[in-house]
């Protein structure tokens, strides 16, 4: 899928729910980051003579902005010496917005481009960062060599530091971050939660519990299954077939991991049984006839409503709006919150789509742009957000006002705490997370609790809501991540998408990717609501081939020999 780097940016951004999991492979830990003298040193002095840099900062995703008053960003400044004022895309795509920039050549301090992160490159907008990575200890320690060579660009360099899912010690991980089939925990309990396996048993648990309960219980109408199909986030469409065969999410293609060959989920039988599900799901009138025009506010705001039953998506780009709005409206005793089944095509395949491990996505990340005035010290403050004392502010907040201490050093909530975290006017006054700067998952460096609350065990029971508590306990599971199983990565290429998503049309691949991506957003909405499926999925056939698929395959082919050779020389 396009946008991982989301997945990262919402699950370090939300300290009052869930997990943080997503993109990242785990740090080399052998040397633990600096953060003490030699690593703040520098933000000391800044601190000490009174004033406050101010730098600038945008990122080409959605996002909400804090206020400048906001008492965490403060506490934040006063030890590393600086503050950064963030700003959202909003109104554009990421490769528009960041289009606009280098048009007029200004540019913010801190930049992420997510699906624009390439033109800022071949625009020459971003500073190389090599020669300096060896003066800030947290951050040259925030990857191994090996991982920062995968970030190296063409010209050998390195210019943006991926933030995401580094894992410190050990995976935490509770909540599934990553793409599943989501079902609400009302549905479940009706049928007393059974075991569903299939996409079949899934939809026709879906079908029984509408006809059942066709209304909420003020009346509004249930919406039995959605789709999001806006823009890049239509994955929630068209990437289900390889998830449906197991395979975890390498994105854009499925590695065979017996034959080391790159295989094309749209083509494969699982996809043509998907989209027949979906096209006899709509003609039921399961299938939200709105999935096809609906934006992604507005399909945010309906789950918010409680009226969906299920739906396909990544945790990320639902759960930390979603999940607030309905503990805000007492939802959550009504049944409204998701859980991830393991759902597959059939019972003989087993899903692999937790890893346990992250995955390094070298396709973006923080980059400081040719506008900024000061590289030292935008790379000093990124290096002290990366100390624990400011990590546990990012992560955790202010002791005392946002989580107490027990007798043990181990960090906990109060309720009044839990529901002053999922607060949008508490958040925007009080939390700064810095949620797309570098941080870790996993343990904190204290060793004793875990780098965020939603990682922390009995923080995470604490905080669940009774509905997913009783869910849970019913399938005899104490987590997300156990209800759907877990994973090692499969293997040194992982992920694809990684190498997908940094595509232009500048190769006769890219140029079919681009059109691949294009053809499948016009013609799978027309596969999905066709009164004859099989002349629909024969002409979607058709016109996909002509984007000439197999010049992105073998181009993808090529990267993941190029992978699995790198990973032998480095003795991986």
């Amino acid at each position: 899928m396009k946008k991982n780097q989301l997945t990262a940016l919402l699950l370090t951004a939300a300290m009052s729910l869930s997990l943080l999991a997503g993109c990242g492979n785990s740090a080399d830990t052998s040397t633990p980051p600096a953060g003490t003298a030699s690593g703040t040193e520098g933000s000391a002095a800044a601190a000490d003579d009174g004033t406050i840099k101010e730098f600038t900062a945008f990122f080409a995703v959605p996002g909400t902005e804090i206020n400048d008053d906001n008492e965490i960003q403060a506490e934040i400044a006063k030890i590393t010496g600086a503050k950064v004022k963030e700003t959202w895309l909003t109104g554009q795509t990421a490769q528009e917005a960041v289009g606009t920039m280098i048009a007029g050549g200004e540019y913010p301090d801190f930049i992420d481009g997510s699906d624009g992160q390439i033109q800022l490159y071949e625009a020459g907008a971003l500073v190389a960062l090599d020669d300096y990575l060896d003066k800030y200890p947290n951050i040259k320690n925030f990857y191994s060599d090996a991982e920062w060579d995968k970030v190296r660009q063409d010209d050998g360099k390195i210019y943006w530091i991926p933030q995401f899912g580094n894992v410190w010690e050990k995976d935490m991980s509770a909540v599934h971050g990553d793409e599943a089939f989501w079902i609400q925990t009302r549905v479940l309990k009706w049928a007393d939660y059974p075991e569903i396996k299939t996409m079949d048993q899934y939809f026709d648990l879906i079908e029984r519990y509408n006809e059942a309960n066709p209304t909420m219980e003020d009346g509004t109408a249930n919406i039995p299954y959605t789709i999001l199909c806006d823009d890049w986030r239509y994955f929630c469409l068209e990437n289900a077939p390889q998830f449906l065969d197991g395979h975890p999410n390498d994105g854009s293609v499925i590695v065979d991991t017996e034959t080391m060959k790159i295989v094309d989920y749209n083509t494969t039988p699982t996809a043509k049984r998907y989209f027949q599900k979906l096209n006899e799901e709509f003609q039921k009138g399961i299938v939200d006839p709105e999935s096809f025009t609906q934006t992604y506010d507005e399909y945010i705001a309906k789950l918010s409503t409680g009226r969906v039953l299920g739906m396909i998506d990544q945790w990320w780009n639902f759960a930390y709006s979603v999940n607030d709005s309905l503990k805000q409206q007492g939802l959550d005793k009504q049944g409204c919150d998701y859980v991830p089944l393991p759902i597959t095509i059939s019972e003989d395949i087993k899903n692999m789509w937790h890893t346990s491990d992250g995955a390094l996505n070298v396709a973006n990340g923080l980059g400081i742009t040719t506008s900024c005035k000061d590289v030292e010290g935008a790379l000093q403050f990124i290096n002290d957000l990366l100390s624990p004392e400011v990590l546990t502010l990012r992560n955790w907040g202010m002791e005392g006002a946002d989580y107490n201490v027990d007798e043990n050093g181990l960090f906990y909530k109060t309720e009044e705490m839990r529901v002053n975290a999922s607060d949008p006017a508490y958040k925007a006054s009080h939390l700064c997370t810095y949620s797309y700067f570098p941080n870790y998952s996993g343990m904190s460096q204290d060793g004793i609790n875990a780098a965020t609350p939603s990682e922390q065990p009995q923080e995470f029971l604490d905080g669940l809501q009774a509905d997913v508590r009783e869910c849970l306990e019913a399938y005899g599971c104490s987590t997300y991540v156990e209800m759907i199983g877990t994973n090692t990565s499969p293997g040194p290429w992982y992920p694809m998408y990684s190498y997908s998503n940094t595509m232009t049309t500048s190769t006769p691949g890219g140029t079919a990717w681009t059109k691949m991506g294009e053809i499948k957003h016009e013609y799978l909405p027309k596969v999905v609501m066709a009164s004859d499926f099989e002349s629909a999925w024969e002409e979607y056939l058709k016109v996909y081939s002509d984007c000439k698929p197999e010049d992105f395959l073998s181009e993808m082919q090529t990267e993941l020999d190029r992978r699995i050779q790198l990973a032998k020389d480095n003795g991986e």
